[in-house]
């Protein structure tokens, strides 16, 4: 199947617009995960093998790697993700009222270097069309592996109303996900970033977590997505705020809004850039995080990875679990049995 993706279906994605390949790609998801027996014929030949499962944040993972939010926006593709040997699926940003994103073109594909620049802005038909697709569907526990709902704010809402955004989301979607995800870390909404400061962060993790405790179903691992464009004295804050506010881990990291040496010429100015370009950043982030979190927050490692050994090293740093995203782009549906079966039979030390 590699095989038969880089040399012609990755050749007809690249031919179309970015975008449009995305939607393409998608659809193939969602049918794939809508057919029974071809979810089946993909999952007994796509399904890892040699691994174990991975518990995190109080939940098992049949395996270590996840496709990152982003992807699966509204919740279209995500039982086609998991049969294709991803271990955990989050879809979203979602926000409370469905919003079209910013103006096109706004994704812009670099292969020669790996590389993609997105700047969405979190187009999606909103949390209760989330909701009601994701109904319809086997719950907590039932899945082939866990799910997680990535949540946002509207891009017409002021920061300081932005807890409220993300509260509405929590209540509606929160009893359907087996984890919840809090991005306050996209570059391409209008000020979202400011709510990494520690004021607005303790003003919305703790909102968020009070209201974890009402949830239907029992209360959900809560966690924090952020951006790859910290200092060290922000990402201590967070480490600590985290911890203070009971949240069970962080993603690290989203896109970047620098252009690292060789990608000055991706898109300047707009956008996140992700992809290879990204890894080394975020493992940065990553090592961070681990050592001033000293085992107390589990790490969940993502940016930049293309293979088991890109994968490996931020095991290697102290993350738990990988995602991915960019990179199912460039090396198509087989990316996540490799990683994981990689990850599998490599040598150990975070074991």
């Amino acid at each position: 199947m590699s095989f038969l993706y880089e040399k012609v279906i990755s050749k007809a994605l690249y031919s179309m617009d970015p975008e449009t390949a995305h939607q393409v790609g998608l659809r193939g998801m969602g049918l794939l995960g809508a057919c029974a027996p071809l979810r089946w014929m993909m999952e007994r030949s796509l399904t890892p093998k040699g691994g174990r499962p991975i518990e995190a944040f109080g939940l098992k993972f049949p395996n270590h790697i996840g496709l990152a939010a982003g992807f699966d926006k509204d919740g279209i593709g995500w039982r086609g993700a998991a049969a294709l040997g991803f271990g955990h699926v989050e879809v979203g940003t979602v926000t409370p009222k469905a919003q079209p994103g910013n103006e096109k073109p706004r994704v812009f594909r670099y292969p020669e270097l790996n590389a993609v620049v997105n700047a969405y802005g979190f187009p999606n038909n909103g949390a209760q069309a989330l909701h009601d697709r994701l109904s319809k569907h086997p719950g907590r526990g039932k899945r082939v592996c866990p799910l997680g709902i990535n949540i946002g704010k509207n891009k017409s809402t002021a920061n300081e109303q932005a807890h409220e955004d993300y509260l509405t989301c929590f209540k509606l979607l929160a009893p359907l996900a087996d984890y919840v995800v809090v991005n306050i870390s996209s570059p391409n909404t209008t000020g979202l970033r400011a709510l990494q400061d520690r004021a607005p962060l303790v003003t919305l993790l703790s909102t968020l977590a009070k209201e974890n405790h009402s949830v239907a179903g029992g209360p959900v691992p809560l966690l924090l997505k952020i951006a790859p464009d910290l200092n060290p004295n922000q990402l201590a804050d967070i480490v600590s705020v985290v911890a203070e506010c009971g949240f069970a881990g962080i993603i690290a990291t989203n896109t970047t809004i620098t252009r690292p040496p060789g990608t000055e010429a991706c898109s300047p100015g707009r956008g996140g850039l992700s992809g290879a370009p990204l890894l080394e950043r975020s493992l940065q982030v990553v090592r961070f995080l681990a050592k001033e979190a000293d085992g107390r927050i589990p790490i969940v490692g993502c940016g930049g990875i293309l293979s088991a050994k890109d994968a490996g090293r931020f095991m290697d740093e102290g993350a738990c679990l990988v995602q991915v995203y960019s990179g199912l782009i460039f090396r198509g549906p087989e990316l996540a049995r490799e990683i994981a079966e990689g990850l599998a039979w490599r040598q150990r030390p975070w074991a």
